[in-house]
């Protein structure tokens, strides 16, 4: 008798829009088993900003009837999730429209070519250095969405080296995301939870510095053996085939054309634009308008000296906005889950939940119960500030009763915050960079998890350190 195999179909990680669809489906499941509930809120000035807090001891449940997500609300999360996330989605589109444009010129794509081939074996460098800058940016200022228009260029030098795609996503979110961990006087995460928390002068600074440190290292030691591996062997890397497809969007140039007075002048135009912008970020508090105007100026500027004419500008301008446009949408569809669960009222429930659960555990126990709170609250709450304004106050009298400093408790809240968005489906930043470089959030899970783990186990025991201050 003739035996048929019968084949196993390979499981596939889902597609990152069905990935998120899922994510919203689940959300809207949990509105109608978590009981809806919130806190009394009050709105204050912290370090100059409006900010709605929590009032500790008041959450109360609600009637559900109501606050129930249902297929209604499940088919309008994705519209009103890009609704919500307009400003990102905006600034995406207009950024990668003006990359469009600078990108066709070829000029930035000569200058890393001749980077790449001037540095030879020493490229490697590259890594230290960039990830020490964009971790001070995240550390000091909250750098994080500044970074997207930077994925471009990045990845085109990364293939210049010999490296991936991945080791592009390596050094910008991973390094700006291990900034936000370690942060010292990041405002959107360190100060206005201190404020919260009623922490003044930033007692802990010094041992936040050296928490900075550590945890940059290990992240600049771990992408520089993960370059070193895919150099010695191409294939071996996770996004080898993906690359081979992308190359061409990344790298559409003739390397043996010369590069041109006219390419300086537009390389000038960029290195100088980037100037500006850390100048405006840091002096005049620039954010997303003002970064997509200055980097439309630019793309305008190396336009008009490649001598492209309006039409071209504006053909170049539509393909840029094409392909930035997945990872516009893919942030949008993000917040779509958040949507969900604010209007299921079920956030605060959540938060209150796991405040019960810290109540009363060991102190030896505590540093790594309380990250782990942490970390599950910033999946529900992705914004550094958002998390601080509602975990702060019903987190930080749990220090009082442990007697533990109430700046280890923001300390928590900056750990877990930065550690959940590395490997979060719905963080923004990352979701750009993964859909700039066509590489699916699965192929980036097996990547991040690894540097996950290894900054969980140093946050774990700095902060446990911290705790005996």
């Amino acid at each position: 008798m003739e035996v048929t195999e019968v084949s196993k179909k390979k499981f596939t990680f889902p597609h990152s829009y069905t990935l998120i669809f899922i994510l919203i489906i689940v959300a809207a499941i949990l509105t109608w088993i978590i009981p809806s509930g919130q806190f009394e809120t009050i709105v204050e000035s912290i370090n100059g900003m409006e900010k709605t807090t929590v009032v500790p001891g008041t959450y109360h449940t609600i009637d559900k009837a109501g606050y129930g997500q249902g297929i209604g609300a499940i088919l309008e999360a994705p519209a009103a999730g890009i609704i919500s996330a307009v400003e990102v989605v905006a600034f995406v589109l207009v950024v990668g429209g003006s990359f469009g444009i600078i990108l066709k010129t070829g000029a930035v794509d000569r200058a890393l070519f001749s980077l790449a081939t001037s540095l030879g074996d020493k490229g490697i460098l590259v890594i230290p250095i960039a990830m020490l800058l964009f971790s001070l940016g995240g550390s000091t200022f909250g750098m994080s969405e500044e970074v997207i228009p930077l994925f471009a260029v990045f990845i085109s030098l990364m293939f210049s080296l010999g490296f991936d795609s991945m080791t592009a996503i390596l050094i910008l979110f991973l390094g700006t995301q291990v900034g936000y961990v370690g942060s010292t006087i990041n405002p959107f995460n360190v100060l206005i939870a201190q404020g919260v928390a009623g922490v003044y002068g930033n007692p802990l600074l010094w041992y936040r510095v050296i928490c900075w440190v550590v945890l940059t290292v290990l992240s600049i030691l771990f992408t520089m053996n993960y370059a070193r591996k895919v150099k010695a062997n191409p294939e071996s890397s996770l996004v080898y085939q993906s690359d081979q497809t992308v190359k061409h969007k990344f790298q559409n140039f003739e390397a043996d054309k010369e590069f041109s007075r006219a390419d300086k002048l537009i390389v000038s135009g960029f290195i100088i634009g980037l100037g500006v912008m850390i100048w405006g970020i840091i002096a005049q508090g620039w954010y997303m308008v003002e970064i997509s105007a200055l980097f439309l100026t630019i793309a305008l500027f190396a336009g008009i000296v490649a001598k492209f004419g309006q039409k071209g500008i504006a053909e170049a301008f539509v393909e840029g906005c094409a392909d930035f446009a997945y990872a516009a949408v893919i942030i949008g569809l993000a917040r779509g889950v958040l949507v969900i669960m604010e209007n299921g009222m079920i956030i605060d429930t959540v938060l209150n939940s796991l405040a019960n659960v810290l109540n009363g555990v060991p102190q030896i126990l505590f540093s790594p119960i309380l990250l782990l709170t942490q970390i599950i609250v910033s999946f529900f709450v992705p914004s550094s500030s958002g998390a601080a304004a509602l975990t702060m106050p019903v987190m930080a009298p749990l220090g009082d009763l442990l007697n533990i400093n109430r700046d280890v408790i923001v300390l928590s809240n900056q750990f877990g915050n930065g550690l959940m968005n590395i490997i979060s489906p719905t963080g923004g930043v990352l979701l750009a960079g993964l859909a700039i470089a066509e590489i699916n959030f699965s192929k980036w899970f097996k990547v991040g998890v690894k540097a996950f783990a290894m900054l969980a186990i140093a946050t774990v025991v700095l902060l446990f350190v911290a705790t005996l201050l």
